[in-house]
């Protein structure tokens, strides 16, 4: 049985899209046409159709948000432990989902189950919407037969990754502001208020300041060259885009990233507590740790911290212990070795990841807090300065007449 997304006309010839399954196309057409329905359009649902219309009528977003998985993924394990069979709690999902898109994955998972794959098997044909190490922990808990515990601590892992997301985004939303609205400010100043004024000291033929000169002449520029500009930091974007798809540029690039003081630290924190919580959810749901290592490996952005995890792996698998692998990259925290070695000698791994990355975000949320109410103030001067001393320079030449007219 499969999941067909339609579009008809009800008895009061309104327009109604939905998800109806049926084993065919034509059984579909014939359900709809049952009940009462004229068919304008069916289609199947698969992972490309979610991500590229179907001719003019169908037109959906690519796959579903982090946040919709993360709570989509809270309602199935709440779902699950109360004691729903899968296929009634996809039934429950499918019914209270407001998103049509959510709606349309969630009935494709649904038929698969109908068709007798397992939720793992299910989700596979819809990768970008469920990535590999989500497929990886619900093949586990179906493994384990504790589908139901695995899927809250999926739950959970999903949502603190989320929140992780959220908390560093939030934290640059207001410099990211104050930033647009300083260069806006700025620009306006260069471009439309000091012209006006140079035509009152031109027509004056007084001798202007240094200041002043530098700021008509900068003025005259940007005005003379702007859409150059603009059209030359757009390139200049694209260009830069273009070069770092290439692995190996973008390797170094993320390197020197890794070295820099304030980002460092940042990119560093992050991807080791996104590396660490992923860890501790697969060693603990009952994956192998080489596999564990695997999955890890794919959700660090960073990609020198990223080859360091798999070689880290490989040395695993040479026998070698997680926390001296890792130790001999240098790039991750001295904590989570320490934390890791512990874990590994006494057994308890996944509790010491759990902590270690619970340690990394706590320590990101306080660095961003500390960073940015250090910056929101540096910023508020920086671009005070720069109006002042726009200000100035068109003060100057002002004051200046008025001590000649004395």
């Amino acid at each position: 049985m499969a999941a067909f997304r339609y579009e008809a006309l009800d008895d009061t010839g309104r327009v109604k899209q939905g998800v109806i399954e049926a084993d065919a196309l034509r059984q579909a057409r014939a359900r709809l046409r049952e009940l009462g329905m004229t068919v304008l359009d069916v289609q199947m649902v698969t992972q490309e159709s979610l991500h590229a219309g179907a001719g003019q009528r169908w037109r959906f977003r690519s796959g579903i948000s982090s946040a919709q998985l993360s709570m989509l993924t809270r309602q199935l394990a709440t779902l699950l432990e109360a004691g729903l069979p899968l296929e009634q709690s996809f039934t429950a999902l499918i019914e209270q989902s407001e998103n049509e898109t959510v709606r349309q994955v969630l009935a494709g998972v649904r038929a698969e189950l109908l068709a007798g794959h397992t939720l793992a098997q299910a989700m596979g044909h819809y990768e970008r919407v469920f990535p590999d190490i989500y497929r990886s922990l619900v093949k586990a808990g179906e493994a384990s037969g504790e589908l139901g515990h695995v899927m809250l601590r999926l739950a959970d892992y999903t949502e603190s990754r989320q929140a992780l997301r959220q908390k560093v985004g939030l934290a640059f939303i207001y410099p990211a502001i104050v930033t647009l609205v300083a260069l806006t400010v700025v620009m306006a100043l260069l471009v439309y208020v000091v012209p006006q004024v140079v035509n009152v000291f031109q027509q004056s033929h007084q001798a202007l300041p240094l200041l002043t000169r530098l700021l008509i002449g900068l003025s005259d520029m940007l005005q003379a060259s702007w859409m150059y500009l603009l059209g030359g930091l757009v390139a200049a974007g694209f260009a830069v885009r273009a070069m770092l798809r290439n692995e190996e540029i973008r390797f170094r690039w993320h390197g020197r990233l890794l070295r820099l003081p304030v980002i460092g630290r940042l990119l560093r924190g992050i991807n080791t507590a996104r590396m660490a919580s992923t860890l501790a959810i697969l060693s603990g749901s009952g994956v192998p740790l080489l596999v564990s290592l695997q999955a890890a490996a794919g959700v660090v952005g960073n990609l020198p911290m990223r080859r360091a995890l798999e070689d880290a792996a490989r040395k695993v698998r040479e026998g070698v212990t997680l926390s001296r692998a890792l130790a001999a990259s240098g790039l991750f925290p001295p904590i989570l070795v320490h934390l890791i070695a512990s874990g590994e000698s006494s057994g308890r791994l996944d509790a010491m990841l759990e902590r270690a990355a619970s340690q990394q975000e706590q320590e990101i949320g306080n660095y961003t807090s500390v960073l940015t109410s250090l910056l929101e103030p540096l910023l508020i001067l920086v671009m005070g300065g720069v109006v002042l001393t726009i200000v100035l320079a068109i003060l100057m030449p002002i004051i200046d007449m008025n001590q000649m007219v004395r």
